[in-house]
């Protein structure tokens, strides 16, 4: 299995001024890659842009021309697009019963669901054209367990997890690779107020850089369609979904 040659390769990151999606852009750098941030934060992702030679695109990913911009974005200033990395997204903050508001819901789901939607169908046509490449979502271990604590942030992380799977055998005819990425509690800004309560409790929060050597692996993988684990103490890895029953 040779490793990803960033040489020539252009990125496009959601979400990519903070957190995980600034760890990817400095690994995808370092490896040669061109890179076009889309963030809400213009200042951070700006700032970090310049310092990496790429460009700053202000996305907000739940409207899709946003999506549209930044795809065009990336074909402007470098030819084309090789990897798509749609990792913005937000928690809930809100159950079905307690605390409950239809604003702050829709909001979750119309970054975390729409936006990796309004984000692959505006990457694919740039994919296309180079003949292939790679769209990885950011999704979560909450898309693989229940997580009763934010039931929606579960919802909408188990359909970015099946939309992969779904899409990723779709376009294998085409060398386009649709993977996700799915990290444990990782010490970044989205864990809010909730950090405290995991130190408390003694609950492991995954480094940054563990997910982003999870990235990397899927980078320099061959398969498609695959949900790989990311999470404390264990090397990362495709889950191993167990089969439906069939008809008799």
């Amino acid at each position: 299995m040779a490793a990803f040659d960033g040489a020539g390769k252009v990125a496009l990151i959601t979400g990519g001024s903070n957190g995980i999606g600034a760890a990817v852009a400095r690994l995808l750098a370092d490896r040669g890659v061109r890179l076009v941030l889309a963030d809400i934060d213009d200042e951070r992702g700006g700032a970090l842009a310049e310092e990496l030679g790429g460009r700053f695109v202000h996305c907000d990913v739940r409207d899709p021309s946003h999506s549209e911009a930044a795809v065009a974005a990336a074909v402007e200033a470098f030819g084309g697009l090789d990897v798509a990395f749609l990792n913005a997204g937000v928690t809930s903050g809100c159950g079905i019963e307690d605390g409950f508001d239809a604003e702050t819901y829709r909001r979750a789901m119309a970054i975390n669901l729409d936006g990796v939607v309004y984000g692959v169908h505006a990457a694919l046509p740039a994919l296309r054209a180079r003949g292939g490449g790679d769209i990885i979502v950011t999704a979560s271990m909450a898309g693989l367990t229940p997580t009763p604590f934010d039931p929606f942030y579960g919802a909408n992380k188990a359909a970015v997890v099946a939309l992969a799977r779904a899409l990723g055998p779709a376009y294998a005819p085409e060398g386009i690779r649709v993977n996700a990425l799915c990290p444990s509690f990782a010490d970044t800004a989205i864990l809010g107020d909730m950090k405290g309560d995991l130190e408390r409790t003694g609950f492991p929060i995954l480094e940054v850089d563990d997910v982003v050597q999870a990235f990397g692996a899927i980078l320099d993988g061959e398969d498609t369609g695959e949900a790989w684990f990311v999470v404390p103490g264990r090397e990362p890895g495709p889950f191993k979904f167990r089969g439906v029953p069939g008809p008799r």
